[in-house]
């Protein structure tokens, strides 16, 4: 895992129209009164760009870009990592979070996601501005791995004490580990489709260790808070009324 450097090259023509489409779901959202989904995704987008710019960036200086071969300066790279965090934060975290919502539209949501994931870069290669983006991963990936260890752990200590022991984790266990798999599997797939990331070695070996590891890290935490937020509140966002304290 310590020579693996996860590369895209994209062009100005992409990054235009996909914070459109990304303005686009929002709105979605919103019109169909998806409150909860909406703040949770914001709240990926920005947590998205905290780790990118703030950790990779500015303190662990494992990221770095380039802009028609010119390395970029701090701004631009901000801003950069801004759309880059907010596009994949948002989907990525809207993906996790009506999966184990069930919502009763999910294909249309999973469906459209995955659908702009596959055809934008595709049809959006005009001649533009480049942009390549680089990320080394000696600096974090073993305490990744560590994260999403200790993470399942806390879920199957949990599931036990709630299920008393009856060992009847696997089901939500293997459900976990699919929706954190397959979100990432699909968004690196699509990136290799697209030809933004480039056709090699690294490319396959960062499309196994990102997909096993980097979403699915996060899905214990997010499946507890998603229990918690979901027991105090409906998806309009409204307090969830206890029945048997009315009057």
């Amino acid at each position: 895992m310590n020579d693996i450097i996860p590369t895209r090259s994209f062009n100005l023509a992409y990054l235009i129209a996909d914070s459109v489409f990304v303005l686009a779901f929002v709105l979605a959202l919103i019109l169909a009164k998806r409150k909860v989904t909406l703040l949770w995704s914001l709240f990926g987008g920005v947590l998205y760009w905290i780790v990118d710019f703030v950790y990779f960036y500015l303190i662990s200086q494992s990221r770095t870009i380039y802009v028609d071969g010119v390395l970029a300066d701090a701004w631009t790279t901000c801003l950069v990592l801004i759309w880059m965090s907010l596009s994949y934060g948002i989907t990525n975290f809207a993906f996790i979070w009506l999966c184990l919502s069930k919502d009763k539209r999910l294909p249309y949501w999973i469906g459209s996601i995955i659908a702009w994931w596959l055809l934008a870069p595709l049809f959006l290669n005009v001649p533009s501005v480049t942009i390549k983006t680089m990320r080394t991963t000696s600096a974090y990936h073993y305490p990744m791995l560590v994260i999403l260890l200790v993470g399942y752990a806390l879920f199957i200590v949990w599931d036990q004490v709630k299920n008393k022991a009856k060992w009847n984790t696997l089901p939500l266990f293997l459900k976990l580990n699919v929706i954190g798999i397959s979100v990432q599997l699909l968004w690196e797939a699509a990136l290799f489709i697209g030809g933004i990331r480039p056709h090699n070695e690294l490319s396959y070996q960062t499309l196994i260790v990102d997909s096993l590891i980097e979403t699915n890290l996060g899905m214990p935490y997010i499946f507890f808070i998603h229990l918690f937020v979901y027991r105090r509140f409906q998806e309009d966002g409204k307090r969830v009324v206890n029945r048997g304290s009315e009057a």
